[in-house]
């Protein structure tokens, strides 16, 4: 049995309604089940691809109901077990946490279309449909619990989960990054664990509505600001933040791109939502400091990932080094604190997700034309492959922040606010590493797009194989589709910052989150 309360912000009431139980729950089940169902096929890889795509659909659909819900109804809170919060484990939906479960469901369906073809038969019968729909499960979990250790448990479901895809083939490569990966990802959840038991030891509970309410109440704010720093090293090394940033570009170049799409646009934004979070709902008492913190860290995690881009020579790596430089943007309206801020951050979030899965996407399109990640091997590629090359300029100078592409507006968003709250180092800081971006980006593309191909158009290298009309379907429907996401969040910009500023008034003021959880609380 659930028992279930249900939020309205407006009026105070809080009816019940049955169907939220479904509806916060299936985005959990549904990857849940697809992973069961498909290990019982693994000698079918057709049909374990069926059931991939079609659990993707099935999330998708899902979160587009749940999002609707909260986006009519306000947040939604379910507890298990009969259990009242704080006692019951609780799942929760505001407009952030619906949003991000649709970004996921999007980039689990584009990848699962794209592993159709990118995936070889040895790693599908080794459990990859699996593994990828327990990776969902753990994403979608971590948005929506409303309890610390149960995020804990969501992120080690996550690293199981992603390790496995990482190491899967036993590539030599692969292995000397999931070492990495595992490595520093252990110590982040060591870091987690400790600061989830000072937690409860503090302040006697782990529901974070709850122990927002009782932090405030600390006579020793040491202590607020002491967790805080524990649990911003332990998300730091989640959202690959600077220092704690290496193992990203150590590790996601490695396996097969559909892996490492999944990997680029969902794990490193579950460690800026939970920073996110927590840092606008438990942290904020002394925000002079804590959010200071999290400022300077922006902008040197703009810069290191940028400087570490341009040195690189391998299509993956530069992409790698990107993700990091952009995560300083997501946390720099966090560091700000401020609702214009927070609703840039919540849109760029959004915008990352879409435009980072479909450059690595766009990377095994080209690996499987010419055989190769290094630019030094590749050119002409606008002569052979225009229309890919219009589906890499799309994100890429996304990504950069050219207009009217949605980066530039999250870009925008973000430096309006740093120069209305005085930030104006901050904002010159994400001005020169959007410069530097969009030179890496020219980088790629004057290399294996502009120059001229150095076998002068002969015969495919040895190893690519002719292309199916099956191969080209599942390569090309999800660039092309994530590309048009792309350019129509650019081109109609109201509907998603409307989003954005929504979720950014939840988070600003998290008192309808706080009521909704502990609704009745006795």
């Amino acid at each position: 049995m659930i028992w279930m309360r249900c939020g309205q912000p407006i009026n105070g009431s809080m009816p019940e309604r049955p169907d939220m139980n479904t509806l916060l729950v299936l985005p959990i089940l549904i990857p849940f089940s697809t992973g069961l169902v498909a290990l019982f096929f693994w000698r079918q890889p057709r049909l374990q691809g069926a059931i991939s795509v079609g659990g993707c659909v099935a999330l998708l659909i899902s979160s587009l109901f749940l999002f609707a819900s909260v986006w009519q109804g306000g947040i939604q809170a379910v507890t298990m077990g009969d259990w009242p919060a704080p006692f019951g484990i609780a799942l929760v939906a505001d407009v952030f946490a619906s949003m991000m479960v649709v970004l996921a469901g999007i980039t689990g369906l584009a990848v699962a279309v794209y592993a159709l073809a990118n995936i070889d038969a040895q790693r599908r019968a080794f459990g990859y449909h699996t593994f990828f729909h327990i990776l969902l499960m753990g994403v979608c979990g971590a948005f929506l619990t409303g309890d610390v250790f149960n995020l804990y448990v969501w992120f080690e479901v996550m690293l199981i989960a992603s390790f496995v895809l990482l190491a899967l083939g036993g590539v030599a490569s692969q292995l000397e990054g999931a070492v990495k990966y595992v490595t520093l990802n252990l110590i982040s959840s060591a870091f987690f664990l400790a600061a989830a038991g000072i937690l409860y030891g503090t302040v006697g509970t782990l529901n974070m509505a709850d122990a927002s309410l009782r932090l405030q109440t600390l006579q020793n704010p040491w202590v607020s600001n002491l967790l805080a720093m524990l649990f911003l090293v332990a998300f730091g090394i989640k959202a690959a933040i600077f220092p704690l940033f290496f193992w990203l570009p150590a590790s996601y170049h490695t396996p097969p791109v559909a892996v490492s799409a999944v990997f680029a646009g969902l794990l490193t934004k579950v460690g800026v939502y939970a920073l996110v979070r927590v840092f606008t709902l438990m942290f904020t008492s002394d925000v002079g400091f804590t959010h200071a913190v999290i400022l300077v860290l922006a902008g040197t995690t703009m810069i290191s990932g940028v400087f570490g881009a341009m040195v690189q020579k391998d299509f993956r790596r530069i992409l790698s080094f990107h993700i990091v430089s952009q995560i300083g943007y997501m946390i720099m309206g966090l560091g700000m604190f401020t609702p214009l801020a927070l609703a840039g951050s919540v849109f760029y979030i959004a915008h990352h997700i879409l435009v980072k899965t479909n450059l690595f996407l766009v990377s095994g399109v080209v690996h499987r034309l010419r055989g190769t990640f290094e630019l030094s091997s590749l050119g002409g590629l606008y002569r052979s492959a225009p229309l890919l090359s219009v589906v890499f300029l799309i994100p890429a100078l996304s990504l950069a922040g050219i207009p009217p592409l949605s980066g530039f507006w999250a870009k925008f968003v973000l430096v309006q606010a740093g120069i209305n709250a005085g930030g104006y180092t901050i904002v010159a800081v994400a001005l020169v590493g959007g410069i530097l971006t969009l030179f890496s980006m020219t980088k790629i593309w004057g290399e294996a797009f502009w120059k001229k191909e150095e076998s002068g158009g002969g015969p495919e290298p040895p190893g690519v194989e002719v292309w199916t009309a099956g191969e080209r379907v599942a390569y090309y429907v999800p660039i092309i589709v994530l590309a048009a996401l792309t350019v129509s969040i650019g081109l109609t910009v109201a509907p998603l910052m409307d989003v954005a500023l929504r979720a950014a008034a939840q988070l600003a003021d998290p008192a309808a989150y706080v009521a909704a959880v502990l609704a009745g609380r006795p």
